[in-house]
C-alpha cells in the first residue's frame, strides 16, 4: 500500500473533501468536494536522472539532504513542470554534480509503487571530469565498477540501474529496462 497523507481539503474552495467513488464512472476512491464538486486525483511523482559515464567510470554524488544523507546516487530528482523528463534529467545532473553531459537514450524505467513514484534514467556521456556540486551534495566522484560503493547506495533504483548498465556495458550494447521495485 502507498503511503500518502489524505487530502483534506479542497484545492478550489477549501471546504472538507469526502473520500468516495465519484459519479463520473470513475472506479477509484477519490477525494472528492462536496461544495464546489471537484474531484482530486493523486497521481505518482516522476523522478529524472543521468548514468553520466566517462569511459569506463560512471559519476556518483555523495548526498548533502535527507533522505540518506551520506549516501551514494545518481544525480536525480523530481520533475519540474513546463519541462520534458530529458531536460529534467540534465537539469538535475547540473543541479547536483555541476556536469556538464551530451545527453543520451531513456536506459531505465523503475516503478516504485509503494511510494507513489516513477524514476527515469537516462544515459549520458560526461564532456569533463570537472564537477561544481550544488548545495544537495557532498561530492561528486567517477567509480569504475569495481569500485562502486554498493552498500553505501541510496537507493535500490540506483542499484537496480547501475546493475544493468554495467551488464549492459559488458555485454557490449544498451537496452531499455523497464523494473518494479516492489
Amino acid at each position: 500500500m502507498t503511503f500518502r497523507r489524505p487530502i483534506q481539503h479542497c484545492r478550489a474552495c477549501g471546504s472538507a473533501v469526502a473520500y468516495r467513488v465519484p459519479d463520473d464512472g470513475d472506479t477509484r476512491e477519490r477525494a472528492v468536494c462536496p461544495a464546489c464538486g471537484t474531484i482530486h486525483y493523486e497521481n505518482p511523482l516522476n523522478v529524472v536522472g543521468t548514468v553520466p559515464a566517462l569511459g569506463d567510470r560512471v559519476l556518483l554524488c555523495k548526498r548533502n539532504i535527507e533522505p540518506r544523507w551520506g549516501k551514494w546516487t545518481l544525480p536525480a530528482g523530481f520533475m519540474e513542470l513546463d519541462e520534458t523528463t530529458a531536460q529534467g534529467a540534465a537539469r538535475e545532473t547540473d543541479e547536483e554534480a555541476g556536469a556538464q553531459i551530451e545527453m543520451g537514450p531513456l536506459f531505465s524505467v523503475l516503478n516504485v509503487p509503494r511510494v507513489g513514484q516513477v524514476h527515469l534514467f537516462y544515459l549520458a556521456t560526461l564532456l569533463s571530469d570537472r564537477f561544481n556540486p550544488g548545495y544537495e551534495t557532498i561530492e561528486a566522484r567517477l567509480f569504475p565498477e569495481d569500485e562502486i560503493p554498493w552498500d553505501e547506495l541510496a537507493f535500490r533504483t540506483v542499484k537496480a540501474t547501475l546493475e544493468r548498465y554495467f551488464a549492459d556495458r559488458r555485454a557490449g550494447r544498451f537496452g531499455m529496462h523497464c523494473i518494479d521495485i516492489v
